[in-house]
């Protein structure tokens, strides 16, 4: 059940017929929102415990606010739609998963995004450039300026950060909520030595503008975005608005090897090394012999064959 915060009721009033947010036109001037949603995952490490901070932050400031919980991600998308009459933007209180699911009701109501880091890595946050405490995030959606970024796209599926199938896969399903509430970031360097003892390579096929390319892999990932795996870079010179992806593919004899590779990887820098094959393009197909699943954002969302691309400028978010 939506709960309405308000500074007064006029101001609620007002709200409710307010046009949008702001505009992402050249030379546009910022424009604060009137009346915003807030969606808060209530599971995610800090999501319970921050968000009536983060609603009293924007109701400092005049901005109306709807607070909504949800019980499992497949709702936030559908609440999105429910609400989205009298909203001028949304705003995800959660982690980069809870971001995922909004993906769609964000991308059909056409409303700015705004977001509350309250997950484990917050990676798509780093990459807005956002402060890492929710309620100084808030000083985005207050400024009023937003900007357009491109969406990758995993067998229909939308993406903000990384796409990839192998090591993460293995990765997410050893993170249980609980291990990430408890342990923080810490949880993903205990969960990744449990994935490296127990590593095998499988073989991909990866077909791309450059033709086909037969590998044998521990990990093939395309990114979005800039950060993932809790601040690792997709590619050193990658943004979240070049219109372009960027793949790469683990092909080491031993997967050991990625412990001498972790400065390159924390400067987008693994190209690099010689069994790290790079490609950048808009569109890419990986096919495995047996299905496989692919984790986006930190979920397991789909299985290979796998078809990747990219939208451009797909959704509005709020920057600093």
């Amino acid at each position: 059940m939506a709960r309405i915060i308000s500074p007064d009721t006029a101001s609620a009033e007002a709200s409710a017929g307010a046009p949008s947010a702001s505009s992402d036109g050249e030379g546009a001037a910022p424009r604060k929102p009137a009346r915003v949603l807030v969606l808060v995952n209530p599971h995610s490490r800090r999501g319970a415990d921050c968000m009536h901070d983060v609603a009293a932050a924007l109701e400092a400031h005049g901005i109306a606010v709807v607070l909504e919980t949800f019980s499992a991600a497949r709702e936030v998308s559908d609440d999105i739609r429910r609400l989205a009459p009298g909203m001028d933007a949304v705003i995800v209180c959660g982690g980069d998963g809870t971001i995922n699911a909004a993906l769609p009701g964000i991308l059909e109501t056409g409303l700015p995004l705004g977001v509350a880091p309250c997950g484990t890595a917050n990676d798509f946050a780093r990459t807005l450039g956002l402060p890492p405490d929710p309620v100084a995030a808030m000083s985005a959606i207050v400024g009023g300026r937003t900007h357009r970024i491109d969406l990758g796209v995993v067998n229909g599926r939308p993406f903000l950060n990384v796409a990839s199938i192998g090591l993460s896969v293995d990765l997410a399903k050893a993170l249980c909520k609980r291990r990430k509430r408890i342990w923080g970031r810490l949880a993903y360097a205990l969960a990744a030595l449990g994935v490296a003892f127990r590593a095998r390579p499988f073989t991909a096929t990866i077909l791309s503008a450059e033709g086909e390319a037969r590998a044998k892999t521990y990990q093939v990932a395309v990114g979005n975005g800039r950060f993932y795996g809790g601040g690792m870079v997709v590619e050193e010179t990658a943004t979240i608005d070049d219109g372009t992806l960027d793949l790469y593919s683990l092909e080491m004899k031993n997967v050991w090897r990625l412990v001498l590779m972790l400065r390159c990887f924390a400067k987008g820098a693994h190209g690099a090394w010689a069994d790290v094959r790079t490609q950048r393009g808009v569109d890419f197909e990986v096919r495995t012999r047996k299905p496989r699943h692919v984790n986006a954002d930190g979920e397991i969302v789909a299985t290979t064959p796998a078809r990747f691309s990219i939208l451009p400028e797909a959704i509005s978010v709020f920057v600093p």
